[in-house]
């Protein structure tokens, strides 16, 4: 073997190392919550064999870890046949139901003295189909009408907790795996965080969020939002050889474990019917302390044989039942429709409501989101409206009760015309949402200053809504640039506003330049752009000069920045008025050029750690210690989880705390922080 020949084989063999350990990595991570290497030493694993397929792309193969996203979006989706179809279950909707159902199928197999059930909780997702031909992931399709699907295959491998490649040595020609696709409830919060962030229209409920990603373009945009999924039955077809032998549910799942999937954790093996009732009456309350929403359980006798002799009837298997929680509704007036006119001029509907309670909380208003769900639902001013609480998260509107209805109740008209400016509303043909245009709209420009202050922007204290009101009533701010050329002359001529106050103001003004690029980027509003986003194009882009001439088609090449997104800030940044702007906030002084010094430094212990800051610190904000940790190489989510290293724990800490202790995750106070940091720098 010559010189080359022996290169050619030790880089194929690297590539072949890097993928296994790449895989291993990613199913200690994602399936057994139980990470074996820093996400430091990943991302160097992962970009060594990145830039090696790059140089020899004969040797990408299809289970590779950089095969997850695909680079081109799909330019549609195709119907699919299922090889097996996928049954809906009959519902139980109580104990009562359930002891109902265990009779039925008795009187069908009389002889069967005793039985095991499995019980698995039903989550709110979206149901999937995946084949494996040979152990490789070759399709991923949605659940349709059972029979027939959509091919997401894109989508699917975009998905982290779903294997590419079964860790089996000799699978079976063709597996069919099915389970659920969801949205953990952190990640839902955090998409919605982002969308009103970024102007748009929030997701009602994680399922719906969960279905819509999946049904992206951009396989990149399911990737970002950290979709996760439960296998909970497979079918083995084409195995002569009898190569996987599995006699009960129990085993299966046991078995999708050990191949690569995530298998939900709380299931249960019921002798008796009786301990099903005890499996679901426990659930139906201490499921508001899981990270994901279900709606209910599903129960399954245990026998693959007693399953398949029992079979199905025209509708149902005969071996499988779901129970379904009830969504606590409550029916209520609706007093008035209103519209409210968000920062990027998105016009929303609002029904305002006799006050009602549900699920805990008062409830006086519920999006109705746009002209579509409105006339969708035909509401009208002084209906009988039945509410509930979307994913018992935002309050929406289920229905109403025409029979209900008063005399003379017309429908609702969406206003034409801003009810801020006056001006004529558009309604882009490849949006449901409409639009006021107008970029001197006062409600635009409030948000627009609003939005700029805000914590998680410039953090300008004491530039709230109220002042946002009076400043632009007064016409003393016309654009964010206004604000730090404000006077206390000027501030004093507001209502209310004493010499100390006016001076605090400019001084939180002054303070707030020295906010950094990635913040400033955020604040500036650009549509779809929100702080995560903010972050990730900072990095790119070092400077605004560099954003500002990259092209779309540049901007979209930024892992996690799909091409809407990129669209949105080349388009900003060509309007003339934007870039008057920018030079103005140059001429103030912000920080429009990264900070080196804000880069995480070499691996640290806690580079790559998890930390969630909760409760009030004795001398730290909040976001000085987020910021702290982030720039040691630690990461900072908002909810508690497995995956959390640590929670930092200021007074009044609340049920983050709880959740900690629970989880027996390690508890920090702001000293012990602050030493951690110092001796790991």
């Amino acid at each position: 073997m010559d010189s080359v020949e022996q290169a050619t084989l030790e880089i194929k063999q690297r590539v072949q190392e890097l993928t296994q350990i790449l895989q291993k990595a990613s199913y200690q991570y994602y399936v057994l919550d139980a990470p074996t290497i820093a996400d430091a030493v990943y991302d160097r694993f992962y970009h060594e064999l990145q830039d090696l397929e790059t140089r020899y792309p004969e040797l990408i193969s299809p289970d590779s870890p950089t095969q997850r996203v695909g680079e081109r979006p799909a330019s549609q989706f195709t119907s699919v046949k299922h090889n097996v179809p996928l049954y809906s279950l009959e519902n139980a909707f109580g104990n009562d139901d359930l002891t109902a159902w265990e009779q039925r199928w008795r009187k069908v197999e009389p002889d069967i003295t005793r039985s095991k059930y499995v019980c698995e909780l039903k989550i709110d997702g979206s149901a999937l189909a995946l084949t494996y031909q040979n152990g490789l992931l070759v399709r991923g399709a949605t659940r349709g009408d059972g029979v027939t699907g959509e091919e997401i295959t894109q989508n699917v491998r975009a998905i982290r907790s779903i294997p590419l490649r079964l860790t089996l040595d000799n699978p079976p020609a063709v597996v069919e795996v099915r389970g659920e696709a969801f949205l953990p409830l952190d990640s839902f919060e955090q998409i919605n965080r982002e969308r009103e962030q970024a102007g748009e229209a929030l997701f009602a409920n994680p399922r719906n969020a969960a279905a819509g990603t999946l049904r992206q373009l951009d396989a990149r945009i399911v990737a970002q939002r950290k979709l996760d999924f439960y296998a909970y039955t497979l079918h083995i077809q084409n195995d002569e050889s009898k190569k996987i032998r599995l006699s009960s549910q129990w085993e299966a799942l046991e078995f999708l474990q050990k191949v690569g999937f995530r298998v939900n954790p709380e299931r249960q093996l019921c002798p008796t019917i009786q301990d099903v009732h005890a499996y679901c009456d426990h659930w139906s309350i201490a499921r508001t302390q899981l990270r994901y929403l279900t709606d209910g359980v599903v129960v399954k006798l245990n026998s693959f044989d007693l399953q398949e002799r029992l079979g199905f009837t025209q509708k149902f298997p005969r071996w499988a039942i779901a129970l379904k929680y009830p969504a606590e509704e409550a029916p209520t007036i609706v007093e008035n429709i209103s519209v409210n006119v968000g920062r990027t001029g998105a016009i929303t509907p609002v029904a305002e409501l006799r006050p009602v309670q549900l699920a805990g909380t008062t409830v006086s208003r519920a999006t109705l989101h746009n002209r579509d769900r409105i006339a969708e639902l035909d509401i009208r001013i002084g209906d009988t409206a039945i509410v509930r609480k979307a994913g018992e998260i935002i309050p929406e509107v289920v229905r109403v009760l025409p029979e209900l209805r008063p005399a003379g109740a017309v429908p609702y008209p969406m206003p034409t015309h801003c009810p801020e400016c006056g001006e004529a509303l558009v309604k882009p043909d490849d949006e449901a949402v409409t639009r006021c245009i107008n970029t001197s709209c006062p409600a635009i420009l409030r948000g627009a200053l609003t939005h700029w202050a805000s914590r998680d922007a410039m953090d300008i204290n004491g530039v709230g809504e109220k002042l946002v009101l009076q400043l632009v009533d007064q016409g003393l701010v016309h654009s964010v640039g206004d604000l730090y050329e404000l006077t206390i002359e000027q501030l004093l001529t507001l209502e209310r506003m004493g010499k100390k106050s006016a001076e605090k103001i400019l001084q939180a003004i002054q303070e707030s330049k020295k906010q950094p690029w990635s913040r400033v980027l955020y604040g500036l509003g650009i549509r779809h752009v929100g702080s995560v986003n903010a972050q990730v194009l900072t990095q790119s882009f070092p400077s605004v000069e560099q954003l500002a001439q990259a092209t779309s088609a540049t901007i979209a090449q930024v892992y996690g920045i799909g091409s809407e997104i990129a669209q949105s800030v080349h388009q900003w940044f060509q309007n003339h008025a934007n870039q008057i702007l920018i030079e103005r906030l140059r001429s103030a002084g912000l920080q429009l050029v990264g900070d080196e010094e804000t880069a995480p430094k070499a691996q640290t212990a806690i580079t790559g750690k998890t930390f969630v800051v909760t409760g009030t610190l004795p001398t730290l904000k909040r976001d000085e210690a987020k910021a702290l940790i982030q720039k040691a190489g630690g990461k900072v989510t908002d909810s508690v989880s497995k995956k959390t290293d640590y929670v930092v724990v200021g007074d009044d800490a609340g049920s983050k705390l709880e959740k900690a202790r629970s989880l027996e995750i390690s508890l920090l106070s702001e000293a012990e922080l602050l030493q951690l940091l110092t001796a790991e720098s």
